[in-house]
Protein backbone atom coordinates (compact mmCIF):
# COMPACT_ATOMS: atom_id res chain seq x y z
CA UNK A 1 0.00 0.00 0.00
CA UNK A 2 1.02 3.29 -1.00
CA UNK A 3 0.73 5.96 2.34
CA UNK A 4 -0.02 8.73 -0.09
CA UNK A 5 -2.87 7.01 -2.15
CA UNK A 6 -6.07 8.25 -0.62
CA UNK A 7 -8.34 6.57 1.48
CA UNK A 8 -10.50 5.87 -1.09
CA UNK A 9 -8.52 4.44 -3.94
CA UNK A 10 -6.59 1.86 -1.29
CA UNK A 11 -7.84 -1.78 -1.71
CA UNK A 12 -9.74 -3.25 1.20
CA UNK A 13 -7.91 -5.60 3.22
CA UNK A 14 -9.80 -7.87 5.84
CA UNK A 15 -7.64 -8.28 8.89
CA UNK A 16 -7.95 -12.00 10.60
CA UNK A 17 -9.38 -11.79 13.66
CA UNK A 18 -8.52 -14.51 16.66
CA UNK A 19 -10.88 -17.01 16.43
CA UNK A 20 -11.36 -16.84 12.74
CA UNK A 21 -10.74 -20.55 11.28
CA UNK A 22 -8.30 -20.06 8.51
CA UNK A 23 -9.26 -20.46 4.73
CA UNK A 24 -7.80 -23.76 4.32
CA UNK A 25 -9.79 -25.15 7.23
CA UNK A 26 -13.26 -23.75 6.37
CA UNK A 27 -15.92 -26.83 6.47
CA UNK A 28 -17.81 -26.67 3.10
CA UNK A 29 -20.84 -28.89 2.65
CA UNK A 30 -20.25 -31.43 -0.51
CA UNK A 31 -23.56 -31.39 -1.53
CA UNK A 32 -26.11 -28.98 -2.10
CA UNK A 33 -29.64 -30.86 -0.10
CA UNK A 34 -31.81 -29.30 -2.93
CA UNK A 35 -29.83 -31.22 -5.01
CA UNK A 36 -30.94 -34.30 -3.20
CA UNK A 37 -34.19 -33.96 -1.53
CA UNK A 38 -35.73 -31.71 -4.40
CA UNK A 39 -38.03 -32.31 -7.52
CA UNK A 40 -36.10 -34.76 -9.13
CA UNK A 41 -36.41 -35.32 -13.00
CA UNK A 42 -36.89 -38.14 -14.57
CA UNK A 43 -36.93 -39.55 -18.42
CA UNK A 44 -39.55 -39.92 -20.73
CA UNK A 45 -38.84 -44.05 -21.01
CA UNK A 46 -38.93 -44.32 -17.18
CA UNK A 47 -42.59 -42.34 -17.29
CA UNK A 48 -46.04 -44.00 -18.10
CA UNK A 49 -48.05 -42.79 -21.63
CA UNK A 50 -48.67 -39.48 -21.03
CA UNK A 51 -51.99 -39.61 -23.17
CA UNK A 52 -54.22 -40.11 -20.52
CA UNK A 53 -52.99 -37.78 -17.98
CA UNK A 54 -53.65 -34.94 -20.71
CA UNK A 55 -57.09 -35.85 -21.72
CA UNK A 56 -58.48 -36.45 -17.74
CA UNK A 57 -56.82 -33.26 -16.63
CA UNK A 58 -58.41 -30.72 -19.60
CA UNK A 59 -61.33 -32.49 -18.96
CA UNK A 60 -61.21 -31.67 -15.26
CA UNK A 61 -60.29 -28.27 -16.00
CA UNK A 62 -63.08 -27.17 -18.03
CA UNK A 63 -65.22 -28.56 -15.14
CA UNK A 64 -63.40 -26.95 -12.53
CA UNK A 65 -63.65 -23.72 -14.17
CA UNK A 66 -67.25 -24.48 -14.73
CA UNK A 67 -67.70 -24.62 -10.80
CA UNK A 68 -68.79 -28.53 -11.42
CA UNK A 69 -65.71 -30.09 -10.15
CA UNK A 70 -63.41 -28.97 -7.28
CA UNK A 71 -59.84 -27.68 -7.58
CA UNK A 72 -58.67 -29.99 -5.04
CA UNK A 73 -59.35 -33.06 -6.95
CA UNK A 74 -56.37 -32.38 -9.49
CA UNK A 75 -54.00 -30.89 -6.93
CA UNK A 76 -51.65 -33.94 -6.82
CA UNK A 77 -51.27 -34.14 -10.57
CA UNK A 78 -50.67 -29.84 -10.78
CA UNK A 79 -47.52 -27.87 -10.25
CA UNK A 80 -48.03 -25.38 -6.78
CA UNK A 81 -47.72 -22.28 -9.47
CA UNK A 82 -50.00 -23.78 -11.94
CA UNK A 83 -52.56 -24.47 -8.58
CA UNK A 84 -52.75 -21.06 -7.86
CA UNK A 85 -52.83 -19.94 -11.46
CA UNK A 86 -56.18 -22.08 -11.47
CA UNK A 87 -57.55 -21.30 -8.15
CA UNK A 88 -57.55 -17.56 -9.74
CA UNK A 89 -59.70 -18.58 -12.52
CA UNK A 90 -61.85 -20.26 -10.35
CA UNK A 91 -62.36 -17.36 -7.98
CA UNK A 92 -62.96 -14.93 -10.92
CA UNK A 93 -65.62 -17.46 -12.63
CA UNK A 94 -67.20 -17.97 -9.60
CA UNK A 95 -67.74 -14.22 -8.94
CA UNK A 96 -68.76 -14.03 -12.75
CA UNK A 97 -71.55 -16.62 -12.15
CA UNK A 98 -72.84 -14.83 -8.96
CA UNK A 99 -73.30 -11.67 -10.07
CA UNK A 100 -75.16 -12.91 -13.17
CA UNK A 101 -77.29 -14.83 -10.56
CA UNK A 102 -76.87 -18.30 -13.16
CA UNK A 103 -76.85 -21.56 -11.19
CA UNK A 104 -73.36 -23.86 -11.73
CA UNK A 105 -74.66 -26.45 -13.89
CA UNK A 106 -71.84 -29.37 -15.36
CA UNK A 107 -71.11 -28.47 -18.98
CA UNK A 108 -71.56 -30.99 -21.76
CA UNK A 109 -68.63 -30.87 -24.11
CA UNK A 110 -66.96 -32.83 -26.33
CA UNK A 111 -62.68 -33.56 -26.28
CA UNK A 112 -61.00 -33.79 -29.03
CA UNK A 113 -57.71 -36.21 -29.54
CA UNK A 114 -54.88 -35.10 -27.55
CA UNK A 115 -51.85 -33.84 -30.04
CA UNK A 116 -48.21 -34.15 -28.16
CA UNK A 117 -45.00 -32.91 -28.73
CA UNK A 118 -41.51 -33.78 -26.74
CA UNK A 119 -39.88 -30.81 -26.77
CA UNK A 120 -36.84 -32.16 -24.90
CA UNK A 121 -36.84 -35.75 -22.91
CA UNK A 122 -38.84 -35.91 -19.63
CA UNK A 123 -41.09 -32.88 -20.99
CA UNK A 124 -44.01 -33.30 -22.86
CA UNK A 125 -46.56 -30.35 -24.74
CA UNK A 126 -49.64 -31.35 -25.42
CA UNK A 127 -53.12 -29.15 -26.66
CA UNK A 128 -56.70 -30.77 -26.46
CA UNK A 129 -59.58 -28.61 -28.32
CA UNK A 130 -62.87 -29.04 -26.19
CA UNK A 131 -66.14 -28.45 -28.38
CA UNK A 132 -69.15 -27.29 -26.62
CA UNK A 133 -72.34 -26.06 -28.18
CA UNK A 134 -71.58 -22.65 -28.01
CA UNK A 135 -67.77 -22.35 -28.28
CA UNK A 136 -64.55 -24.14 -29.03
CA UNK A 137 -61.43 -23.99 -26.49
CA UNK A 138 -58.17 -25.07 -26.14
CA UNK A 139 -56.46 -26.36 -23.49
CA UNK A 140 -52.30 -25.96 -23.46
CA UNK A 141 -50.69 -28.66 -20.95
CA UNK A 142 -47.29 -28.72 -20.46
CA UNK A 143 -46.27 -32.01 -18.41
CA UNK A 144 -42.38 -32.68 -16.62
CA UNK A 145 -41.43 -35.94 -15.54
CA UNK A 146 -40.74 -34.98 -11.99
CA UNK A 147 -39.77 -37.82 -9.29
CA UNK A 148 -40.80 -40.88 -11.40
CA UNK A 149 -44.77 -39.37 -12.45
CA UNK A 150 -45.95 -36.54 -14.63
CA UNK A 151 -46.65 -33.29 -13.16
CA UNK A 152 -48.08 -30.50 -14.96
CA UNK A 153 -46.44 -27.11 -15.12
CA UNK A 154 -47.83 -25.12 -17.01
CA UNK A 155 -52.17 -25.13 -17.89
CA UNK A 156 -54.22 -22.65 -19.97
CA UNK A 157 -57.45 -22.42 -21.27
CA UNK A 158 -57.39 -20.67 -24.42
Amino acid sequence: MNPSQPEQLRPATRRRVAGDPLPSKTIRPRFEPADFFGHQPSSTASLPDPRPLVENLARCVIEILAGARDLEQIARWVSDDVYRHLLKRVVLSSRARQAKGQQVVRPSFSMGSARLCEPRDGVIEAVVVSRSRVRARAVAIRLEGLDGRWRATAINVL
